[in-house]
């Protein structure tokens, strides 16, 4: 059986993100042809409103959904697997949704072999680089035991286990200069608009934020990259594919985009 509240709360978020404005109960009612009588969905604007998902700014206005409903909402409905991406659609989608885009090209690196240099180096050699840290006897053998591995699952296993000087040397070659941002103007918008700190600015135009993120939605509940975010707006993390090479996309934009028309938009 159809749960009424939900369904009723997730059909006003579709039309806010639509149409950016307050939604009354008739208005909804004939924007999806919905059965239930104006009163009844009323009833249950009321109850959603007590639980913290909508808002009204006053007794005459529609409904809005409240920033936490709306993390909720793409909490539910977003995938951080993506695939294979389309650079044009991309380029497009970005500035028709007013989000920004960060890209950082990764390389694929396999650990080939680690070797002891005299109790004093071990010497890492991946595919197409090779590079040195301390000696460490229980480092050594953590390492042989990855050999084989992708760069990037030995990154995040040293991340992981917080062998920091591996991470920081890695890190340094896995990500190359290859570093572009779509629809810069927007995220500028947002660091002149909330008056964000200079030092999260430079982090995000710099790239260094790409290194350091997992796949996920961040929220500004959170630590880390949600914590440099103002409340209305959400980042997503995603690992891609753009003409048969693999990149780390960030998105940066406001939680009411209409995220599920840019996802389907860019996909191969």
């Amino acid at each position: 059986m159809i749960n009424k509240k939900e369904f009723l709360l997730d059909t006003i978020i579709k039309a806010y993100i639509e149409h950016l404005e307050p939604i009354g109960s008739g208005q909804l009612k004939s924007m999806y042809d919905i059965s239930y009588s104006p009163a009844t969905i009323r009833g249950y604007f009321k109850k959603l409103c007590d639980e913290g998902y909508l808002a009204q700014e006053h007794a005459s206005s529609g409904r809005t959904p409240t920033t936490d409903a709306l993390k909720e909402y793409w909490q539910n409905r977003l995938s951080t697997k993506l695939g294979v991406i389309d650079y044009n659609r991309l380029n497009i989608l970005a500035r028709e949704v007013g989000v920004t885009i960060f890209l950082k090209e990764q390389q694929n690196q396999e650990f080939l072999r680690v070797l002891n240099i005299e109790n004093l180096y071990l010497l890492l050699e991946f595919s197409t680089f090779s590079l040195t840290v301390k000696f460490n006897s229980a480092l050594f053998k953590f390492l042989n035991d990855m050999v084989g591995l992708d760069a990037l699952n030995v990154l995040d296993v040293a991340r992981q286990v917080g062998a920091n000087e591996l991470y920081s040397e890695l890190d340094k070659y896995i990500f190359n200069k290859d570093f572009e941002i779509i629809n810069i103007k927007d995220f500028l918008n947002l660091c002149v608009g909330y008056d964000l700190d200079e030092r999260y600015i430079n982090i995000f135009l710099n790239g260094n934020i790409m290194d350091k993120l997992q796949n996920g939605l961040y929220f500004t509940d959170e630590y880390g990259l949600g914590s440099m975010l103002p409340h209305e707006y959400m980042g997503a993390v995603h690992d891609i594919t753009i003409d048969k090479k693999r990149y780390k996309m960030l998105l940066v934009g406001q939680l009411s985009k209409d995220y599920e028309y840019f996802y389907k938009g860019i996909m191969v």
